[in-house]
């Protein structure tokens, strides 16, 4: 008996150890996804692979310094095409359509955005997650 108890322990443990991992909270900063999303709200990120985003979806994305965002960091934007997707126009991009393990992101705020029309093609290994939904504004 006592040995069942503790399997239960250690397997709700672990459960507890992949939810924190499999999920994130991120809390949005700035104006690039207004009105969709304000400064301060928080959202719950599924993390994914690029294979799991669809154009449309809200992402979140790791961008290093210096590769067009000074501070680097997350962003939350729109994935707007994604490998083997036509590229939209206005994308200062090479191909007419999205390579392999590459996305293209914009803001919501098109005026207030550092996306993919300055960041070009984000790598694969960039995706953080896709965002799942809101949990709070603030």
């Amino acid at each position: 008996m006592i040995w069942v108890g503790l399997a239960a322990v250690v397997l709700g443990g672990a459960c507890v150890v992949l939810a924190r991992r499999r999920w994130l909270v991120v809390t949005v900063r700035g104006v690039s996804m207004e009105p969709t999303y304000r400064s301060g709200d928080r959202l719950l990120v599924r993390r994914s692979r690029l294979a799991a985003v669809r154009a449309g979806q809200v992402v979140v994305v790791q961008v290093e310094a210096g590769r067009g965002d000074p501070t680097g960091g997350r962003l939350v934007k729109r994935a707007v095409a994604v490998p083997g997707d036509p590229v939209p126009a206005a994308m200062p991009v090479p191909d007419p359509v999205v390579p392999s393990g590459r996305l293209l992101v914009l803001g919501d705020n098109l005026a207030r955005s550092n996306d993919s029309r300055r960041l070009g093609y984000l790598p694969a290994a960039a995706l953080i997650g896709v965002v799942l939904r809101p949990i709070g504004q603030g």
